[in-house]
């Protein structure tokens, strides 16, 4: 059982919710002009949870050195000891292989998509190495999950997983340079890039402010488009009370609680989706 929580920990199991409420928002939109099925749901659990370990896995492989190094991330499970980077990388090929294997019990078209999905959430680990705008491939990784939903419920065409996929997109982005806002100078030491530490943590807040604002706006844009029920905007409105608190809680001479602004984020898909499954049941 202690071997087990340690993988969970290892890749934040708990995080899942940040993108799979997402993915399977894509694909309640697809179920309004295709047919539902439950192993649908099954799978796009499935390709969800093991894409985003394999993703995390992948990231705390390849930043093992950085994180044995910055006293925020030392005690991590690789830095400390508790797995070994053999482990770790069996852990990802696994992860890996369960997504592909996922994917084709989907569709064909999933399983021939799988190879990029993989590659455009692995690249998030490596791109702070070659360019300042880290946070923002990692908001193409999670933007990626709607529209794999919404192509795993047989969606085709459609400009609605584009807009959910854009608003995840930057809503994510935009969490994820408030959380590097923590890590500037250790990141500037070490050569590492990140859009806090090429343009400050006062403009990098500002950036964040004006993303989770437009995260809001295309998420209202999304019920005009898609012909949503009214209530759909309710969920829209808590997102963007859940935001701007979020927002309130950082401040350029006062990263003490980036952990708690992050930790929000969790609600947000959450509530979300709630909300939208209960305006199309009802609509």
């Amino acid at each position: 059982m202690t071997k087990f929580s340690t993988y969970l920990s290892f890749v934040r199991f708990s995080h899942s919710v940040f993108a799979l409420p997402f993915a399977l928002t894509g694909a309640l939109l697809a179920w309004r002009t295709q047919p539902f099925a439950w192993s649908q749901v099954v799978w796009v659990v499935v390709c969800m949870v093991s894409a985003r370990s394999a993703a995390m896995g992948f990231n705390r492989l390849v930043d093992a050195r950085y994180d044995a190094l910055n006293p925020r991330t030392a005690m991590r499970e690789l830095p400390r000891g508790a797995m070994s980077l053999r482990e770790a990388a069996v852990f990802v090929a696994v992860s890996s292989v369960v997504f592909v294997f996922g994917a084709a019990q989907l569709s064909t078209l999933c399983l021939a998509l799988s190879p990029v999905a993989l590659a455009v959430v692995f690249w998030y680990s490596l791109a702070k190495r070659y360019t300042a705008y880290t946070q923002l491939f990692l908001g193409l990784a999670m933007a990626v999950a709607p529209v794999g939903g919404w192509i795993a419920a047989g969606g085709r065409g459609g400009i609605e997983p584009w807009l959910l996929g854009l608003a995840i997109g930057l809503w994510v982005g935009g969490f994820d340079i408030l959380y590097a806002c923590q890590d500037v100078v250790f990141d500037t030491r070490q050569g590492l890039q990140s859009i806090p530490a090429r343009f400050g943590v006062r403009n990098a807040i500002r950036m964040s402010r004006v993303m989770h604002v437009a995260t809001v706006l295309v998420m209202a844009a999304l019920w005009r488009a898609a012909t949503l029920p009214p209530l759909y905007l309710a969920g829209v409105l808590v997102v963007a009370c859940l935001l701007a608190y979020e927002q309130s809680l950082v401040h350029e001479h006062d990263l003490s609680k980036v952990k708690l602004a992050f930790d929000l984020n969790g609600y947000v898909g959450i509530v979300y989706f709630a909300i939208t499954a209960l305006a199309l049941v009802i609509e």
